[in-house]
């Protein structure tokens, strides 16, 4: 059930009128009252209709960019700056401003969100997958406020989003495999939690089956998302003797690729006379690797652009529903894979 203004009034101890007055900052009530009433819509995370109204519907030409910007970010997650500079190309095009707001350090899920909204700082948010939660999502669409998430979220919703389909990519990297001769393929991914890295498998192995190609457990090696993970765990897989060395790596990520390629180097294996190659995404790290690698890779600054443009669209149209896949999968081919003999 929603809060309401009687809630916080009778949190706070006061009358609602004195609530209201709070809430448009009359200077007639004493500091400590105004602290009372404040510290109890904090606590009830209460959001005024009447604000939450004005949010959706005025014009201030600014969006409002949540993400998590936390130490290391620029590492864990590359691509989330690619997609906010496609956001900010598209919304200034359309004579928009971008505020970028960090949520690393909420204090409770949607914390920013709810300021933001309360401040009526922007015409609408758009959210990156990382800074996204159910009680954000609740908040959001309670108050209907315009919104576009980055990212499919975890959770059934009636959220707006887009997402490139990683699934998809899975299908293009099999395809490209076959068509080279290769069936014997070891899978690199990321952590069984990592929503990405699973749905590449998934897409690469249903890619294989599509062929008849089954693609065992053995030759699905999970990591730590880490390069030293993906080393460790190429190299251990690599050096059992109980399986033949398998025909191809694909990597779900190219951070991974550099640990997985430092492993074929120590076991003194080349690419791709040994074993060939093929890893997702251009950026950071596939550039630094020898040979030059095939990549699938997603054009993530035009799926922020997109964003950005959907973003207008919900604007002008507020019962407008978006949940669509976009950005679609591309090829890159390298040195690492070449078609076999």
């Amino acid at each position: 059930m929603s809060v309401t203004i009687t809630d916080v009034a009778n949190e706070a101890g006061v009358s609602k009128s004195t609530v209201s007055k709070v809430l448009n900052n009359w200077s007639t009530i004493s500091p400590e009252t105004c602290a009372k009433v404040n510290a109890a819509i904090e606590k009830l995370h209460y959001i005024p209709n009447s604000r939450a109204v004005s949010f959706a519907r005025q014009t201030t030409q600014n969006i409002v960019y949540l993400t998590n910007l936390g130490k290391d970010t620029a590492y864990q997650n590359p691509h989330m700056f690619d997609i906010m500079c496609g956001v900010y190309s598209e919304l200034s095009r359309q004579n928009y401003t971008l505020t970028l707001v960090d949520t690393s350090e909420e204090a409770y899920p949607g914390e920013r969100a709810m300021q933001e909204i309360s401040r009526r700082s922007a015409d609408g948010l758009i959210i990156h997958g990382s800074a996204v939660s159910e009680e954000l999502a609740a908040l959001i669409l309670s108050e209907n406020i315009p919104h576009i998430i980055i990212g499919h979220p975890s959770f059934e919703n009636r959220l707006c989003w887009i997402d490139s389909s990683h699934a998809l990519a899975g299908e293009y990297a099999a395809e490209h495999m076959l068509a080279c001769g290769y069936t014997d393929v070891l899978f690199i991914g990321g952590k069984k939690s990592d929503t990405i890295s699973n749905q590449r498998i998934k897409g690469f192995r249903k890619g294989m089956l599509s062929q008849k190609q089954y693609i065992p457990g053995h030759r699905i090696g999970y990591t730590n998302a880490t390069r030293l993970g993906a080393y460790e765990t190429t190299l251990e897989i690599l050096s059992n003797t109980e399986h033949p060395l398998p025909q191809a790596i694909v990597c779900a990520n190219n951070t991974l690729a550099l640990g997985a390629a430092k492993a074929l180097h120590e076991l003194s294996l080349s690419i791709p006379q040994d074993i060939a190659f093929l890893t997702f995404d251009t950026y950071p790290y596939s550039g630094v690797i020898d040979p030059a690698l095939t990549v699938i890779d997603i054009n993530v600054y035009d799926m922020g652009a997109q964003a950005g443009n959907m973003m207008i669209r919900k604007l002008e149209n507020p019962d407008l529903l978006i949940q669509s896949f976009t950005a679609l999968p591309k090829l890159i081919q390298g040195e690492s894979t070449v078609p076999l003999k």
